[in-house]
């Protein structure tokens, strides 16, 4: 399973990487695997602004659908359009083409864990 150093991580599974005034957020390696095949995203925040923690789309997958957290506060700037055709590119590459959305403003992110505490975490 990977685990991205460069990344932060919450607890509800979601990554996010930082790139000035614009973080790009995701699902990990963990949750997609938990989830299995994912058939269906469906975010329809954009535009908005939203607190952390707040759910800002679903992902279904065969099994089950679960809610996507904000991982930081932060204005939904961009949905990742390439999942419409192929949600199953957050089994195929999680931090990479199957990133969710792009957030513009994010705050602060120090509350969120490194890598070593979301491999702890995982493993608890």
């Amino acid at each position: 399973m990977t685990i991205p150093e460069n990344l932060k991580y919450t607890k509800e599974h979601e990554w996010i990487s930082l790139d000035g005034d614009t973080a790009t957020v995701g699902i990990t390696d963990f949750a997609q695997r938990e989830l299995g095949d994912i058939v269906y995203v469906e975010v329809d925040t954009e535009g908005e602004e939203l607190d952390q923690d707040e759910v800002f789309g679903t992902v279904e997958a065969v099994k089950t659908v679960s809610d996507l957290f904000m991982p930081v506060k932060g204005e939904v700037l961009e949905l990742n359009e390439a999942l419409e055709e192929e949600p199953e590119l957050i089994n195929k590459d999680p931090y990479g083409k199957g990133w969710i959305i792009k957030i513009k403003n994010p705050g602060d992110t120090s509350e969120l864990l490194d890598a070593e505490a979301y491999k702890k975490y995982i493993k608890a």
